[in-house]
Protein backbone atom coordinates (compact mmCIF):
# COMPACT_ATOMS: atom_id res chain seq x y z
CA UNK A 1 0.00 0.00 0.00
CA UNK A 2 1.53 3.47 -1.03
CA UNK A 3 1.85 6.26 1.27
CA UNK A 4 2.32 9.70 1.25
CA UNK A 5 5.53 11.17 0.99
CA UNK A 6 6.72 12.81 4.54
CA UNK A 7 5.94 16.32 4.55
CA UNK A 8 2.65 16.06 2.41
CA UNK A 9 0.00 18.43 3.31
CA UNK A 10 -3.07 17.17 4.77
CA UNK A 11 -6.03 18.10 2.59
CA UNK A 12 -7.95 20.71 3.25
CA UNK A 13 -10.98 20.83 5.31
CA UNK A 14 -14.10 23.30 4.07
CA UNK A 15 -15.16 24.27 7.36
CA UNK A 16 -14.53 26.27 10.60
CA UNK A 17 -12.54 29.59 9.69
CA UNK A 18 -9.63 28.65 7.55
CA UNK A 19 -12.65 26.87 5.23
CA UNK A 20 -13.19 29.51 3.18
CA UNK A 21 -9.95 30.74 2.31
CA UNK A 22 -9.25 27.07 1.41
CA UNK A 23 -12.49 26.83 -0.73
CA UNK A 24 -11.85 30.34 -2.27
CA UNK A 25 -9.22 29.30 -5.37
CA UNK A 26 -11.31 25.62 -5.68
CA UNK A 27 -14.57 27.61 -6.26
CA UNK A 28 -12.91 29.33 -8.43
CA UNK A 29 -11.50 26.44 -10.39
CA UNK A 30 -15.41 25.00 -10.35
CA UNK A 31 -17.06 28.04 -11.47
CA UNK A 32 -14.42 28.33 -14.55
CA UNK A 33 -15.28 24.65 -15.05
CA UNK A 34 -18.97 25.01 -15.48
CA UNK A 35 -18.42 28.05 -17.74
CA UNK A 36 -15.85 26.06 -20.28
CA UNK A 37 -17.96 22.97 -20.17
CA UNK A 38 -21.08 24.90 -21.02
CA UNK A 39 -19.30 26.55 -23.35
CA UNK A 40 -18.36 23.44 -25.05
CA UNK A 41 -21.55 21.67 -24.85
CA UNK A 42 -22.97 24.29 -26.82
CA UNK A 43 -26.61 23.69 -26.35
CA UNK A 44 -29.16 22.09 -24.31
CA UNK A 45 -27.15 18.56 -24.22
CA UNK A 46 -24.21 17.07 -25.08
CA UNK A 47 -25.08 15.33 -28.88
CA UNK A 48 -24.55 12.00 -29.70
CA UNK A 49 -26.51 9.73 -28.10
CA UNK A 50 -26.16 7.97 -24.51
CA UNK A 51 -23.18 5.68 -25.98
CA UNK A 52 -21.07 8.82 -27.39
CA UNK A 53 -22.07 10.99 -23.87
CA UNK A 54 -20.58 7.73 -21.66
CA UNK A 55 -17.64 7.07 -23.83
CA UNK A 56 -17.12 10.92 -24.06
CA UNK A 57 -16.91 10.97 -20.35
CA UNK A 58 -15.24 7.45 -19.43
CA UNK A 59 -12.11 9.64 -21.65
CA UNK A 60 -12.13 12.65 -19.48
CA UNK A 61 -12.18 10.76 -15.66
CA UNK A 62 -9.99 7.59 -16.17
CA UNK A 63 -8.46 6.74 -14.23
CA UNK A 64 -10.93 6.77 -11.31
CA UNK A 65 -8.67 5.92 -8.42
CA UNK A 66 -5.06 6.88 -9.48
CA UNK A 67 -2.35 5.58 -7.20
CA UNK A 68 -1.41 8.91 -7.04
CA UNK A 69 -3.83 12.02 -6.78
CA UNK A 70 -4.14 14.59 -9.04
CA UNK A 71 -4.65 17.62 -6.71
CA UNK A 72 -7.98 19.35 -5.73
CA UNK A 73 -8.04 22.00 -8.33
CA UNK A 74 -7.06 19.53 -11.29
CA UNK A 75 -9.57 17.41 -10.06
CA UNK A 76 -12.12 19.88 -10.14
CA UNK A 77 -11.54 21.22 -13.35
CA UNK A 78 -11.26 18.36 -14.85
CA UNK A 79 -14.91 16.37 -13.51
CA UNK A 80 -16.55 19.25 -13.18
CA UNK A 81 -15.96 20.98 -17.08
CA UNK A 82 -16.51 16.72 -17.53
CA UNK A 83 -20.06 16.67 -16.65
CA UNK A 84 -21.01 20.31 -17.27
CA UNK A 85 -20.36 19.38 -20.93
CA UNK A 86 -22.37 16.12 -21.01
CA UNK A 87 -25.07 18.07 -18.29
CA UNK A 88 -29.21 18.22 -19.60
CA UNK A 89 -28.92 21.96 -18.27
CA UNK A 90 -32.02 22.91 -17.18
CA UNK A 91 -30.99 26.93 -17.54
CA UNK A 92 -30.97 26.63 -21.41
CA UNK A 93 -34.33 27.56 -22.52
CA UNK A 94 -34.62 25.03 -25.07
CA UNK A 95 -34.22 21.95 -22.26
CA UNK A 96 -37.79 21.57 -21.37
CA UNK A 97 -38.74 18.04 -20.91
CA UNK A 98 -39.47 17.65 -17.26
CA UNK A 99 -40.09 19.31 -13.93
CA UNK A 100 -36.50 19.93 -13.85
CA UNK A 101 -35.80 23.82 -13.20
CA UNK A 102 -33.10 25.68 -13.24
CA UNK A 103 -31.87 26.77 -9.88
CA UNK A 104 -31.04 30.41 -8.54
CA UNK A 105 -27.87 30.91 -7.66
CA UNK A 106 -29.22 32.69 -4.42
CA UNK A 107 -30.47 29.31 -3.74
CA UNK A 108 -27.34 27.44 -5.07
CA UNK A 109 -24.53 29.64 -3.47
CA UNK A 110 -26.69 29.00 0.35
CA UNK A 111 -26.63 25.18 -1.00
CA UNK A 112 -22.62 25.91 -0.53
CA UNK A 113 -22.51 27.11 2.68
CA UNK A 114 -25.14 23.79 3.73
CA UNK A 115 -22.32 21.79 2.85
CA UNK A 116 -19.23 23.70 3.85
CA UNK A 117 -20.76 23.82 7.58
CA UNK A 118 -22.57 20.17 7.00
CA UNK A 119 -24.42 19.92 10.01
CA UNK A 120 -26.46 17.20 9.95
CA UNK A 121 -30.77 17.68 11.13
CA UNK A 122 -30.99 14.34 13.69
CA UNK A 123 -30.08 16.31 16.89
CA UNK A 124 -30.27 19.81 17.66
CA UNK A 125 -26.12 19.39 19.01
CA UNK A 126 -25.13 18.63 15.38
CA UNK A 127 -27.54 21.44 14.24
CA UNK A 128 -28.37 24.38 16.37
CA UNK A 129 -28.64 26.98 14.34
CA UNK A 130 -29.95 25.17 11.72
CA UNK A 131 -32.61 23.46 13.27
CA UNK A 132 -33.97 26.28 14.73
CA UNK A 133 -33.77 27.98 10.69
CA UNK A 134 -36.03 24.93 9.83
CA UNK A 135 -38.31 25.57 12.65
CA UNK A 136 -38.71 29.07 11.17
CA UNK A 137 -39.23 28.27 7.85
CA UNK A 138 -40.86 25.44 7.24
CA UNK A 139 -43.99 26.61 9.86
CA UNK A 140 -43.96 30.14 7.65
CA UNK A 141 -44.70 28.12 4.31
CA UNK A 142 -47.34 26.00 6.33
CA UNK A 143 -49.01 29.06 6.89
CA UNK A 144 -49.11 29.70 2.97
CA UNK A 145 -50.89 26.16 2.90
CA UNK A 146 -52.87 26.70 6.09
CA UNK A 147 -53.41 30.35 6.57
CA UNK A 148 -56.39 29.75 9.34
CA UNK A 149 -54.85 26.72 11.36
CA UNK A 150 -53.31 27.93 14.69
CA UNK A 151 -50.38 25.53 14.66
CA UNK A 152 -49.50 24.53 11.12
CA UNK A 153 -46.24 22.69 9.89
CA UNK A 154 -44.12 21.15 7.19
CA UNK A 155 -41.62 18.56 7.19
CA UNK A 156 -38.57 18.90 4.74
CA UNK A 157 -38.33 16.36 2.27
CA UNK A 158 -36.43 14.82 -0.63
CA UNK A 159 -39.75 15.58 -3.13
CA UNK A 160 -42.82 14.33 -4.17
CA UNK A 161 -42.53 10.58 -3.71
CA UNK A 162 -41.20 11.20 0.05
CA UNK A 163 -43.47 13.61 0.90
CA UNK A 164 -46.36 11.54 -0.68
CA UNK A 165 -45.11 8.59 1.01
CA UNK A 166 -45.02 10.21 4.82
CA UNK A 167 -48.49 11.82 4.13
CA UNK A 168 -50.22 7.83 3.42
CA UNK A 169 -48.21 6.35 6.39
CA UNK A 170 -49.84 9.21 9.01
CA UNK A 171 -53.21 8.46 7.59
CA UNK A 172 -52.60 4.64 8.11
CA UNK A 173 -51.37 5.64 11.59
CA UNK A 174 -54.37 8.15 12.23
CA UNK A 175 -56.84 5.32 11.35
CA UNK A 176 -55.54 1.79 10.36
CA UNK A 177 -55.05 0.46 6.80
CA UNK A 178 -56.44 3.55 5.05
CA UNK A 179 -57.36 2.46 1.28
CA UNK A 180 -56.03 5.36 -1.15
CA UNK A 181 -58.32 6.60 -3.60
CA UNK A 182 -56.78 8.36 -6.22
CA UNK A 183 -57.30 9.52 -9.75
CA UNK A 184 -55.69 7.97 -12.90
CA UNK A 185 -53.54 11.37 -13.54
CA UNK A 186 -52.35 10.96 -10.01
CA UNK A 187 -47.98 10.91 -9.34
CA UNK A 188 -46.73 7.20 -9.84
CA UNK A 189 -45.29 7.56 -6.27
CA UNK A 190 -49.11 6.96 -4.41
CA UNK A 191 -49.85 3.80 -5.34
CA UNK A 192 -46.17 2.77 -5.05
CA UNK A 193 -46.51 4.14 -1.05
CA UNK A 194 -49.56 2.38 -0.85
CA UNK A 195 -47.30 -0.56 -1.72
CA UNK A 196 -44.40 -0.21 0.43
CA UNK A 197 -46.88 0.61 3.34
CA UNK A 198 -48.70 -2.75 2.92
CA UNK A 199 -52.42 -0.97 2.65
CA UNK A 200 -54.98 -2.45 0.50
CA UNK A 201 -55.02 -2.41 -2.93
CA UNK A 202 -55.30 1.61 -4.25
CA UNK A 203 -59.04 2.37 -5.84
CA UNK A 204 -58.32 4.20 -9.40
CA UNK A 205 -60.90 6.97 -10.58
CA UNK A 206 -60.76 7.69 -13.75
CA UNK A 207 -60.15 10.87 -15.65
CA UNK A 208 -61.02 11.74 -18.71
CA UNK A 209 -60.80 15.19 -19.01
CA UNK A 210 -56.96 15.00 -16.94
CA UNK A 211 -58.60 15.66 -14.10
CA UNK A 212 -60.58 13.39 -11.19
CA UNK A 213 -64.15 12.62 -12.35
CA UNK A 214 -66.17 13.94 -9.74
CA UNK A 215 -69.31 11.31 -10.44
CA UNK A 216 -66.78 8.61 -10.44
CA UNK A 217 -65.21 9.66 -7.36
CA UNK A 218 -68.55 10.01 -5.61
CA UNK A 219 -69.61 6.45 -6.57
CA UNK A 220 -66.63 5.01 -5.72
CA UNK A 221 -66.72 6.79 -2.04
CA UNK A 222 -70.45 5.62 -2.07
CA UNK A 223 -68.98 2.22 -2.54
CA UNK A 224 -66.29 1.51 -0.77
CA UNK A 225 -65.50 0.70 3.61
CA UNK A 226 -63.94 3.18 5.66
CA UNK A 227 -61.17 4.11 6.28
CA UNK A 228 -60.56 6.40 3.21
CA UNK A 229 -57.61 8.82 2.33
CA UNK A 230 -58.68 10.70 -1.45
CA UNK A 231 -55.20 11.98 -2.92
CA UNK A 232 -56.45 15.03 -5.50
CA UNK A 233 -53.73 16.28 -7.79
CA UNK A 234 -52.53 19.70 -7.86
CA UNK A 235 -50.57 20.10 -11.09
CA UNK A 236 -50.44 16.88 -13.05
CA UNK A 237 -46.81 15.46 -14.10
CA UNK A 238 -48.12 15.40 -17.92
CA UNK A 239 -50.73 18.30 -18.43
CA UNK A 240 -49.93 20.18 -15.19
CA UNK A 241 -54.14 19.98 -14.74
CA UNK A 242 -55.25 20.99 -11.32
CA UNK A 243 -58.20 18.65 -9.75
CA UNK A 244 -61.35 20.48 -8.54
CA UNK A 245 -60.10 21.04 -4.92
CA UNK A 246 -63.21 22.50 -3.47
CA UNK A 247 -65.51 19.81 -5.15
CA UNK A 248 -63.53 17.02 -4.25
CA UNK A 249 -62.94 18.26 -0.83
CA UNK A 250 -66.81 18.64 -0.37
CA UNK A 251 -67.21 14.81 -1.29
CA UNK A 252 -64.46 13.24 0.95
CA UNK A 253 -66.21 15.65 3.93
CA UNK A 254 -69.97 14.55 2.60
CA UNK A 255 -68.54 10.34 2.86
CA UNK A 256 -66.29 10.87 5.70
CA UNK A 257 -63.18 10.53 3.91
CA UNK A 258 -59.62 12.31 4.49
CA UNK A 259 -58.35 14.07 1.95
CA UNK A 260 -54.64 14.31 0.56
CA UNK A 261 -53.33 16.61 -1.75
CA UNK A 262 -50.24 16.41 -3.98
CA UNK A 263 -49.47 19.85 -4.91
CA UNK A 264 -45.68 18.84 -6.02
CA UNK A 265 -45.85 21.06 -8.99
CA UNK A 266 -48.91 23.49 -8.51
CA UNK A 267 -48.01 24.63 -4.95
CA UNK A 268 -46.12 27.81 -5.30
CA UNK A 269 -48.69 29.51 -7.06
CA UNK A 270 -49.73 30.02 -3.43
CA UNK A 271 -47.14 32.68 -3.70
CA UNK A 272 -48.78 34.47 -6.67
CA UNK A 273 -52.00 36.88 -6.14
CA UNK A 274 -52.60 36.33 -9.82
CA UNK A 275 -52.28 32.36 -9.49
CA UNK A 276 -53.55 31.40 -6.15
CA UNK A 277 -57.04 31.18 -6.72
CA UNK A 278 -56.48 28.00 -8.77
CA UNK A 279 -55.14 26.03 -5.47
CA UNK A 280 -58.67 27.21 -3.14
CA UNK A 281 -59.59 24.18 -1.05
CA UNK A 282 -55.76 23.24 -0.52
CA UNK A 283 -56.47 24.00 3.02
CA UNK A 284 -59.34 21.21 3.50
CA UNK A 285 -56.67 18.70 3.10
CA UNK A 286 -55.27 17.09 6.04
CA UNK A 287 -51.59 16.76 4.04
CA UNK A 288 -50.20 18.72 0.89
CA UNK A 289 -47.09 17.93 -0.62
CA UNK A 290 -44.79 21.11 -2.05
CA UNK A 291 -41.96 21.09 -4.01
CA UNK A 292 -39.79 24.16 -4.54
CA UNK A 293 -37.29 22.14 -6.79
CA UNK A 294 -40.06 22.32 -9.33
CA UNK A 295 -41.57 25.86 -9.80
CA UNK A 296 -39.67 27.14 -6.72
CA UNK A 297 -36.28 27.37 -8.34
CA UNK A 298 -34.43 25.37 -5.74
CA UNK A 299 -31.21 22.61 -6.36
CA UNK A 300 -32.50 19.36 -5.85
CA UNK A 301 -33.78 18.63 -2.88
CA UNK A 302 -36.35 20.69 -1.83
CA UNK A 303 -39.52 19.09 -0.87
CA UNK A 304 -42.41 19.91 2.03
CA UNK A 305 -45.01 17.81 3.72
CA UNK A 306 -47.60 20.55 5.08
CA UNK A 307 -50.39 19.52 7.79
CA UNK A 308 -52.29 21.89 9.67
CA UNK A 309 -51.18 20.99 13.35
CA UNK A 310 -47.58 19.76 14.38
CA UNK A 311 -50.20 17.73 16.27
CA UNK A 312 -50.33 15.60 13.17
CA UNK A 313 -47.05 14.67 12.95
CA UNK A 314 -46.89 13.23 16.41
CA UNK A 315 -46.77 9.02 14.92
CA UNK A 316 -43.32 10.10 13.44
CA UNK A 317 -41.87 10.16 16.84
CA UNK A 318 -38.62 8.16 17.80
CA UNK A 319 -36.25 7.73 20.43
CA UNK A 320 -32.75 6.90 19.96
CA UNK A 321 -30.86 7.45 23.46
CA UNK A 322 -27.42 8.63 21.44
CA UNK A 323 -29.54 11.58 19.43
CA UNK A 324 -32.72 12.29 21.96
CA UNK A 325 -32.71 10.81 25.12
CA UNK A 326 -35.52 11.49 27.35
CA UNK A 327 -33.17 13.35 29.75
CA UNK A 328 -31.79 15.55 27.22
CA UNK A 329 -35.19 16.80 25.90
CA UNK A 330 -36.65 17.14 29.24
CA UNK A 331 -33.71 19.60 29.80
CA UNK A 332 -34.76 21.14 26.75
CA UNK A 333 -33.08 20.32 23.63
CA UNK A 334 -35.09 19.83 20.28
CA UNK A 335 -36.40 16.25 19.63
CA UNK A 336 -35.67 16.27 15.87
CA UNK A 337 -36.05 12.73 15.29
CA UNK A 338 -39.60 13.01 14.37
CA UNK A 339 -39.19 15.91 11.57
CA UNK A 340 -38.28 13.00 9.09
CA UNK A 341 -37.62 8.96 8.54
CA UNK A 342 -34.66 10.38 7.67
CA UNK A 343 -32.04 9.94 10.25
CA UNK A 344 -28.92 11.97 8.71
CA UNK A 345 -30.16 14.62 6.47
CA UNK A 346 -28.95 17.71 4.88
CA UNK A 347 -30.00 21.35 6.03
CA UNK A 348 -31.70 21.68 3.05
CA UNK A 349 -33.82 24.87 4.20
CA UNK A 350 -30.73 27.35 4.37
CA UNK A 351 -31.13 27.30 0.48
CA UNK A 352 -34.88 27.77 0.59
CA UNK A 353 -34.76 30.17 3.22
CA UNK A 354 -31.86 32.87 1.72
CA UNK A 355 -34.26 32.53 -1.87
CA UNK A 356 -37.35 33.43 0.22
CA UNK A 357 -35.28 36.65 2.21
CA UNK A 358 -33.63 37.77 -1.20
CA UNK A 359 -36.58 37.80 -3.45
CA UNK A 360 -39.54 38.57 -0.85
CA UNK A 361 -43.12 37.35 -1.62
CA UNK A 362 -43.39 39.60 -4.61
CA UNK A 363 -40.14 38.19 -6.75
CA UNK A 364 -41.42 34.75 -6.36
CA UNK A 365 -44.79 35.59 -7.14
CA UNK A 366 -43.32 37.75 -10.41
CA UNK A 367 -41.26 34.78 -10.93
CA UNK A 368 -44.45 32.37 -10.81
CA UNK A 369 -46.51 34.95 -13.06
CA UNK A 370 -43.25 35.29 -15.50
CA UNK A 371 -43.33 31.46 -16.15
CA UNK A 372 -46.71 30.98 -16.47
CA UNK A 373 -47.32 34.09 -18.89
CA UNK A 374 -44.50 32.36 -20.74
CA UNK A 375 -46.30 28.97 -20.90
CA UNK A 376 -49.16 30.86 -22.56
CA UNK A 377 -47.26 32.57 -25.17
CA UNK A 378 -45.94 29.30 -26.07
CA UNK A 379 -49.48 28.08 -26.60
CA UNK A 380 -49.87 31.03 -28.89
CA UNK A 381 -47.14 30.56 -31.06
CA UNK A 382 -48.37 27.25 -31.47
CA UNK A 383 -51.57 27.98 -32.32
CA UNK A 384 -50.69 30.51 -34.86
CA UNK A 385 -47.93 27.90 -36.47
CA UNK A 386 -49.13 26.04 -39.79
CA UNK A 387 -48.85 22.38 -39.55
CA UNK A 388 -48.50 22.31 -35.58
CA UNK A 389 -51.58 21.26 -33.00
CA UNK A 390 -51.89 22.40 -29.82
CA UNK A 391 -53.49 20.00 -26.79
CA UNK A 392 -54.89 22.77 -24.59
CA UNK A 393 -54.39 26.19 -23.38
CA UNK A 394 -51.12 25.50 -20.13
CA UNK A 395 -52.96 25.14 -16.69
CA UNK A 396 -49.78 26.33 -14.85
CA UNK A 397 -46.70 25.71 -17.37
CA UNK A 398 -46.87 22.74 -19.30
CA UNK A 399 -47.87 22.89 -23.09
CA UNK A 400 -48.41 19.33 -25.38
CA UNK A 401 -48.43 19.79 -28.87
CA UNK A 402 -47.27 17.70 -32.02
CA UNK A 403 -47.02 18.56 -36.12
CA UNK A 404 -50.37 18.17 -37.46
CA UNK A 405 -50.82 14.51 -38.73
CA UNK A 406 -47.69 12.91 -37.26
CA UNK A 407 -48.24 9.36 -35.48
CA UNK A 408 -47.40 8.24 -32.51
CA UNK A 409 -43.94 6.81 -33.69
CA UNK A 410 -43.29 10.26 -35.74
CA UNK A 411 -43.79 12.12 -32.08
CA UNK A 412 -41.36 9.86 -30.51
CA UNK A 413 -38.57 9.59 -33.32
CA UNK A 414 -38.74 13.44 -33.15
CA UNK A 415 -38.18 13.65 -29.81
CA UNK A 416 -35.44 11.41 -29.84
CA UNK A 417 -33.98 12.71 -32.72
CA UNK A 418 -33.71 15.82 -31.06
CA UNK A 419 -31.98 14.33 -28.40
CA UNK A 420 -29.02 12.75 -30.12
CA UNK A 421 -28.63 16.00 -31.90
CA UNK A 422 -28.10 17.68 -28.90
CA UNK A 423 -30.47 20.72 -30.06
CA UNK A 424 -33.62 20.38 -27.19
CA UNK A 425 -34.61 18.13 -24.34
CA UNK A 426 -38.61 17.73 -25.13
CA UNK A 427 -40.53 15.19 -22.69
CA UNK A 428 -43.73 13.32 -24.11
CA UNK A 429 -47.07 12.95 -22.69
CA UNK A 430 -50.22 10.88 -23.87
CA UNK A 431 -53.42 12.71 -23.41
CA UNK A 432 -56.63 11.93 -25.34
CA UNK A 433 -55.14 8.39 -26.47
CA UNK A 434 -52.61 10.02 -28.36
CA UNK A 435 -48.48 10.77 -27.76
CA UNK A 436 -47.59 14.65 -27.58
CA UNK A 437 -44.49 16.40 -27.55
CA UNK A 438 -44.36 18.46 -23.90
CA UNK A 439 -42.59 21.32 -23.15
CA UNK A 440 -42.80 21.74 -19.43
CA UNK A 441 -41.58 25.83 -19.14
CA UNK A 442 -39.55 26.75 -15.43
CA UNK A 443 -37.33 29.16 -16.90
CA UNK A 444 -38.40 32.47 -15.79
CA UNK A 445 -35.65 33.65 -18.48
CA UNK A 446 -36.69 31.84 -21.31
CA UNK A 447 -37.77 35.02 -24.08
CA UNK A 448 -40.14 34.98 -26.78
CA UNK A 449 -37.48 34.17 -29.51
CA UNK A 450 -36.13 31.05 -27.85
CA UNK A 451 -40.08 29.78 -28.36
CA UNK A 452 -39.87 30.47 -31.78
CA UNK A 453 -36.17 28.77 -31.92
CA UNK A 454 -37.67 25.96 -30.09
CA UNK A 455 -40.90 25.36 -32.34
CA UNK A 456 -38.20 25.52 -35.50
CA UNK A 457 -36.28 22.55 -35.15
CA UNK A 458 -39.67 20.23 -35.25
CA UNK A 459 -40.26 18.85 -38.56
CA UNK A 460 -43.83 20.79 -39.73
CA UNK A 461 -45.95 18.43 -42.80
CA UNK A 462 -45.71 20.59 -46.15
CA UNK A 463 -48.03 23.28 -46.77
CA UNK A 464 -50.96 22.64 -49.32
CA UNK A 465 -51.30 23.90 -52.73
CA UNK A 466 -53.10 26.60 -52.62
CA UNK A 467 -56.76 26.01 -53.83
CA UNK A 468 -56.82 22.00 -52.34
CA UNK A 469 -57.99 20.81 -49.48
CA UNK A 470 -57.44 18.09 -47.00
CA UNK A 471 -59.72 14.64 -47.79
Amino acid sequence: MSTPPPGTPLPALAGGADGPAALRPLLSAVLDALHDGALARGGPLPPGGPDAVTERLRELTQPVLPDTGTGAEEALRTLVRALAHGAADPADPLCVAHLHTPPLAVAAAADLAASALNPSMDSWDQAPAASALEAQVTRTLAAEVYPHAPAPDALVTTGGTESNQLALLLARERHGPVQLVHGANAHHSLPRAAWLLGLPEPVVVPAPAGVIDLAALDAALTDLHHPLLVAATAGTTDTGRIDPLPAIADLCARHHAELHIDASYGGPLLFSDVHRSRLDGLDRAQSVTIDLHKLGWQPVAAGLLAVPSTACLTPLGHQADYLNADDDTEAGLPDLLGRSLRTTRRPDILKTAATLRALGRQGLADLVDRTCATARHLADLVEKTPGLELHDRPTISTVLFRPTGATDDDIAAIRRTLLTQGRAVLGRAHADGRLWLKATVLNPHTTPGDLETLLSLLPLPAPLPEGSSHR
